[in-house]
């Protein structure tokens, strides 16, 4: 199937016991057994549910896995991959992470025995260099949040892999969608979605995923998930499963509206710089052009004015960007990444990578450009 028949029918079949299109919701958390241990797929539902099993044979399918995890969170599903390591392993990760991502690295699994390296991964030498004989996880996320930076997954894995082909490499699509990129056909073990985001697509969830194509991995990142307990419910898997069948049309629309902000912003006299892959004086304008279908809806910018009162008076005076946390629904947000999303990053950690206090980030929806370009126009004129 092509990826816009995969959103719809990949993984999917009808039930079989009522022809319903679209799978139950199938809210119990128990099953009848004829006899002890004897029963027709499922037992409890922290094990399996069939509303999330539909969902997770559709995580596999718009990533090319052959299995998808379907996790309470992001946070959740990055805790597994996490939870596969032993103290004393390292894992070398971007220098620009989402704080959340950042925050369990260094404050829950950096206590229990765990090293992470941040490293600028726009340099694949960076990566390589920094692989000791204790690494065993490479974390890749890119985009990156919020600076929009760009990771080569190809020459990472491919360098990766011929220093030590054991070192697992995961990465975080979130941003960019199955649809504009898929790692696992670069190479990669792992890839792992915040599915709040553009998978689930209107901002009514909290979920995350998983999706690999090796068989024992998918066991033992499973036992990790039955163990642990992090799993999604059969409502939110409902409505994630409706979400994926509209990402394509959604990240059309964001691609579209993302790449008239991002030029828009470029032009007006009040920016002074923005950070979005699809600008041709992006850094890494050609690794995105090779590895990504189109650029994506996430724009970041700093105006020239980098005082706290001009940032504050722009994000208080939008009226169709909201200002909020999360990113990816239709409707479009703005966001400050240093008092929002990577509050928990240290100040001094932040800096370093050019995460000031006047960044600013967008999510771009996918409502009409037109009103978004005015709803910009007046919020910088205040």
């Amino acid at each position: 199937m092509k990826f816009n028949t995969k959103t719809i029918h990949g993984g999917q079949q009808n039930d079989p016991s009522t022809g319903a299109v679209m799978p139950p919701i199938y809210q119990t958390s128990t099953y009848a057994q004829s006899s002890p241990g004897k029963h027709k797929g499922y037992a409890y539902s922290r094990t399996e549910n069939p509303t999330r099993t539909a969902l997770e044979n559709s995580f596999a399918a718009i990533e090319n896995g052959t299995h998808g995890l379907a996790f309470s969170s992001g946070l959740a599903a990055i805790d597994c991959v996490l939870r596969m390591l032993n103290p004393g392993d390292e894992v070398i990760a971007g220098d620009d992470l989402y704080g959340g991502t950042y925050r369990i690295f260094t404050r829950m699994f950096q206590k229990k025995g765990l090293k992470f390296s941040f490293v600028d991964m726009n340099s694949v030498e960076n990566v390589t260099n920094a692989i000791t004989e204790k690494t065993k996880l490479i974390w890749i996320e890119t985009p990156t949040n919020p600076l929009m930076k760009i990771a080569d997954i190809e020459a990472i894995t491919k360098a990766v892999k011929k220093v030590n082909s054991v070192i697992l490499i995961g990465v975080d699509n979130t941003f960019a969608t199955p649809y504009l990129q898929q790692p696992l056909a670069l190479g990669v073990d792992i890839v792992m979605h915040s599915a709040t985001k553009y998978l689930g697509g209107h901002s009514d969830l909290v979920m995350g995923a998983l999706m690999v194509k090796d068989v024992k991995l998918a066991e033992e990142l499973h036992f990790i998930q039955f163990a642990a307990g992090a799993i999604a419910g059969p409502m939110d898997s409902f409505l994630a499963l409706r979400g994926i069948k509209t990402l394509h049309l959604r990240m059309q629309r964001h691609c579209e509206n993302g790449r008239a902000v991002a030029a828009y912003l470029v032009k007006h006299p009040k920016v002074k710089e923005v950070y979005y892959p699809g600008l041709e004086n992006h850094p890494s304008y050609e690794v995105a052009k090779k590895q990504m279908k189109d650029f994506g809806g996430m724009v970041s910018f700093k105006l020239k004015d980098e005082s706290q009162k001009a940032t504050f008076t722009f994000l208080e005076n939008t009226k169709i960007f909201t200002l909020a946390e999360s990113l990816g629904g239709v409707e479009s947000l703005v966001n400050h990444p240093a008092t929002m999303t990577h509050a928990s990053i240290p100040e001094q950690e932040r800096l370093k990578t050019g995460i000031t206090d006047s960044l600013i980030r967008l999510s771009v929806g996918i409502e009409a450009i037109e009103d978004l370009l005015k709803d910009l126009e007046q919020a910088l004129g205040k």
